[in-house]
């Protein structure tokens, strides 16, 4: 098939490079997303998160006209949907965006089209997807009414991406590929070797729902372990950082690195789908993503118990984007620490996030937002939550007069 346009329906984190990458290879691509800012920002040629090298793909695809940004979904050979996968209350999944964006494009869709569900989502989503394609559209048969001689090509294509190295690993990792059909499969894998040099590996739609999730939780299981290694650890007086290094010069341990909890809107959200659609059995899965969310709790324990040695204590709080250098606040731990401390400690807590020009709007009135140098100076308690490079830099020097407590392990590694 040739794919001469290319729709992506969200540019958030993975939409907008995903869409950039086609772009740079010379495809016409239309970016759709509800949010105008966003529209506004990449039709200027600009990003709206951060990521590194996006700003120039971005710039060069709009400049030359191979991507332009709309609210409104228009005609395309193929589209992919790349929109949020949230869970309700109960760590239910919540569908509704992907819903939303199924039968947005509805009717638009054409015969031949292919349609791929690039966000993570519990087992069966793909499905769902096309079936409520299909309620809009009677007029155009799916694969799970017409099977290979179907209308429309259906799709799922988890991305398997590190923030902060996007546009590398969306070229040069391996993508699994899952179609309703064997020829939906193919297809979709024509589609992706348009700008992936990695391998696409086929199977059906189910099972690659199934391995995004199964990635996830085997590293969630494997922080879980760190983590609560490193409560251990402090029960025991032990430095859980020299531990690690130790055990993991053993050729058959990889032990992972502990942090203040687990953040992102993968690792900390994909392990609750497998646990509901499996409630009886996915106990390991279950026990690990509740020692993670109880991460944070012992972290703010830990600076409360410190803030004590002060009469009117100045707390300073070191990120709050799930992982370095980036911006995304999603599902964040340090977030949630900071929110919190702020309310335990009313107009005590300072912030530095390097990553971001305000506040989220879960902080207004409760913290500072501040620079570094001012948080050193001012905090006699530091709360390390994120190791951004800029942290890193600090000289230890500055720290010696201060209550530190390293979530991430910064002193202790280097």
């Amino acid at each position: 098939m040739e794919f001469n346009v290319i729709s992506v329906i969200g540019l958030g984190y993975i939409g907008l490079p995903t869409a950039a990458a086609f772009a740079a290879r010379r495809k016409k691509v239309i970016g759709v997303d509800v949010n105008q800012h966003a529209v506004d920002t990449i039709n200027k040629g600009a990003i709206h998160i951060v990521e590194p090298e996006l700003d120039m793909l971005v710039h060069a695809a709009v400049t030359q006209g191979y991507l332009r940004a709309t609210v409104t979904p228009e005609p395309a050979d193929a589209f992919l949907i790349a929109v949020p996968t949230p869970f309700l209350e109960g760590f239910k999944p919540d569908l509704s965006y992907i819903e939303a964006a199924s039968r947005a494009i509805a009717p638009v869709l054409q015969r031949g089209n292919l349609v791929v569900l690039e966000s993570t989502s519990p087992v069966g989503a793909t499905e769902k997807m096309a079936a409520w394609m299909a309620e809009l559209r009677p007029d155009l048969t799916f694969p799970h009414q017409a099977g290979e001689s179907s209308d429309i090509r259906i799709a799922h294509c988890p991305e398997r991406v590190l923030p902060g190295h996007v546009i590398r690993e969306l070229v040069e990792n391996d993508r699994v590929i899952g179609g309703a059909t064997p020829r939906c499969s193919e297809v979709a894998r024509e589609l992706y070797q348009t700008f992936v040099q990695g391998e696409c590996i086929l199977t059906d739609a189910r099972t690659a729902e199934m391995c995004k999730l199964t990635e996830n939780s085997f590293r969630d299981v494997n922080i879980a372990f760190a983590n609560e290694l490193s409560v251990i650890c402090d029960e025991l007086d032990i430095n859980v950082w020299e531990l690690v290094r130790l055990a993991n010069r053993h050729p058959r341990v990889n032990i992972l690195q502990p942090g203040p909890g687990v953040g992102g809107h993968c690792i900390a959200v994909d392990p609750w789908f497998i646990v509901d659609s499996a409630p009886e059995v996915a106990r390991l899965i279950r026990m690990a993503r509740i020692v993670n969310d109880d991460k944070p709790r012992y972290v703010l324990d830990r600076v409360e118990r410190a803030a004590k040695r002060f009469k009117e204590p100045v707390i300073a709080c070191l990120g709050l984007s799930f992982k370095a250098n980036i911006d995304d606040l999603r599902e964040s731990p340090a977030l949630d620490i900071a929110r919190e401390l702020g309310e335990r400690f009313d107009g005590q807590v300072m912030v530095v996030e390097p990553n971001i020009r305000k506040l989220p709007a879960s902080l207004e009135g409760k913290v500072r937002f501040c620079e570094l140098n001012e948080a050193l100076n001012d905090a006699d308690v530091i709360v390390i939550l994120v190791d951004h490079v800029q942290f890193k830099r600090v000289d230890p020097v500055r720290l010696q007069a201060k209550v530190v407590i390293d979530t991430r392990g910064l002193l202790s590694r280097g």
